[in-house]
């Protein structure tokens, strides 16, 4: 590895999760102080990780927490809003209950987190914070009416914050993931009895023939948390095999 995180700290929620574990294990090996914030402790923790419990939906423990790290570091360099959870209804079917469950791990725990890690990101001189959207948040899944609503509120919450806070040096940056080999997608694939026919139909339906992995994501998050993307800003990266380039009729 390059260590092109070396002497960098970050912050990374649902760093338990398939996406951002992936994150939080590539941030380390490129030298980097990390803490993964969630609410499931992970199975493994890889050396140079620091695991915490922390519920985005909560502003006193956001509060406390930041609090609690500025006490013990000087700088906050990366910050990563991966934490999300996915509703398969569409808005029939969805409760008002579901509604502000979803809207809150996913919209409302990224502004509190942000809100909270901003004083120590800005004291360190800068930073870039990467918070996760979707392809969701451009076109749609049926029966995900919840879930792309909330992506569709990231990507403009990413935009404002880079409007708001790139005069001092914080880089604001949007994930846009299609399909990726995680628990969530498997999930969305259910319980058929022939589930391998249909991944390899979602596989086909991509221009690589792929759907994406944890690592591949992770790359990404790598390269806009480093110095070398310090003129990146504001964008909305779309990382899905091609898929959201064509028009889906002709694959009928």
């Amino acid at each position: 590895m390059s260590k092109m995180l070396h002497g960098k700290t970050a912050f990374v929620t649902g760093g338990s999760g398939g996406i951002g574990s992936a994150i939080c294990a590539r941030f380390a090996r490129e030298g980097a102080r990390v803490i993964a914030a969630d609410l499931a402790q992970p199975d493994e923790q890889p050396e140079g990780i620091e695991f915490i419990t922390y519920d985005v939906t909560d502003a006193a423990v956001c509060q406390q927490t930041f609090a609690a790290l500025s006490a013990r570091w000087d700088r906050l360099d990366i910050l990563v809003n991966a934490a999300a959870i996915e509703i398969e209804k569409t808005i029939e079917e969805t409760t008002l209950e579901e509604w502000n469950r979803i809207f809150a791990i996913n919209v409302t725990g990224m502004f509190l987190t942000s809100k909270y890690a901003l004083p120590l990101m800005r004291k360190s001189g800068g930073g870039s914070i990467i918070n996760f959207g979707s392809y969701d948040g451009y076109i749609a899944d049926p029966g995900l009416a919840a879930y792309c609503a909330t992506k569709g509120a990231v990507h403009a919450l990413t935009r404002a914050m880079a409007c708001d806070h790139g005069p001092e040096g914080i880089r604001v940056n949007a994930i846009c993931p299609g399909y990726v080999d995680t628990p969530m997608l498997r999930s969305f694939f259910g319980e058929s009895g022939d589930i391998e026919s249909l991944q390899q139909a979602v596989r086909d339906l991509h221009p690589t023939r792929s759907y994406g992995t944890p690592q591949d994501i992770a790359n990404l998050v790598n390269w806009l948390a480093s110095d070398e993307a310090r003129y990146a800003s504001g964008q909305l990266w779309i990382i899905d095999g091609g898929l959201s380039a064509q028009v889906q009729q002709m694959n009928l």
